[in-house]
């Protein structure tokens, strides 16, 4: 994915040319808030295209309501878009962020009980007590080994992209239930805390240095255009991609060869972390 729209808000600029309201507005500060349900699609205009995701807990600063819309601002990564005012609520302190591919948060401390909300990866929950299986939240109690206090990281970001295998793929996706090929990198190295934009154009151009063609090392990133890969070992790659409709595991071979084939072009960068 690539070619989305990202705008630093500290003024009204992103508004201005987003949403068609007056040039001659005074800088503004934002509200904070969260998003309020599992997934909100982020649309380039209201009930407009979806650009990317933002999931449960996400902190955001809303800039402007107008007719049942919010222009915000995620603080992930600086992108802005609209979202439905009713996917937001109020701030509050999160304490945990959800570790596993996915989970439930279930109406007693009980995985018997009736669930009340599916939450993807990288959600974000305020524990107000429990130290047994469950943790008591806002949304209910969900199993503790599927929460990570905020400010812990994963340490392997391939690791946590093959925590997404199988996942559907998703134009604009960011979640456990759909997921494109720059999502599926921002989710894994977000999760070890390392920053990263949400589109593949800006990833090739921001992150790593550029690393020997053939030196192919885990963890590396192979970009084409409008798309996005993670090196697993010196053989295969992981990667979110329309090809499987899914995240999948494929030979570097493979993947180069197929890719040019189908008219998408060679390899344009292959960066390494630090």
């Amino acid at each position: 994915m690539t070619d989305r729209r990202r705008t630093p808000m500290n003024s009204r600029i992103a508004a201005v040319h987003l949403a068609d309201v007056s040039a001659d507005l005074e800088p503004v500060e934002g509200t904070a808030a969260r998003i309020g349900v599992p997934v909100a699609d982020l649309l380039r205009t209201p009930d407009g295209a979806r650009d990317r995701q933002l999931v449960y807990g996400e902190p955001v600063t809303v800039y402007e309501d107008r007719q049942g819309w919010s222009f915000l601002q995620a603080a992930k990564d600086s992108y802005v878009g609209y979202v439905p005012g009713t996917a937001l609520t109020a701030p509050f302190e999160a304490t945990h962020w959800v570790s596993a591919p996915a989970t439930h948060s279930y109406s007693a401390d009980d995985f018997k009980s009736p669930e009340t909300q599916a939450l993807s990866h990288g959600s974000r929950v305020q524990v107000l007590g429990g130290t047994g299986r469950f943790l008591e939240t806002g949304l209910g109690f969900i199993p503790a080994r599927h929460l990570s206090p905020l400010g812990t990281h994963a340490a392997d970001p391939v690791a946590v992209a093959e925590l997404f295998l199988g996942t559907p793929y998703l134009w604009g996706g960011n979640s456990r239930f759909g997921i494109d090929c720059s999502g599926l990198v921002q989710a894994a190295l977000l999760a070890c805390g390392t920053a990263c934009p949400g589109d593949s154009n800006m990833q090739e151009a921001e992150l790593g240095e550029p690393a020997p063609d053939t030196d192919y090392q885990r963890g590396d990133l192979l970009f084409w255009k409008g798309h996005v890969a993670m090196v697993r070992d010196a053989e295969t790659l992981i990667h979110a991609n329309a090809h499987d409709m899914a995240v999948a595991i494929e030979s570097i071979g493979t993947a180069i060869k197929r890719i040019q084939a189908q008219g998408d072009g060679p390899v344009t960068g292959h960066k390494r972390l630090a």
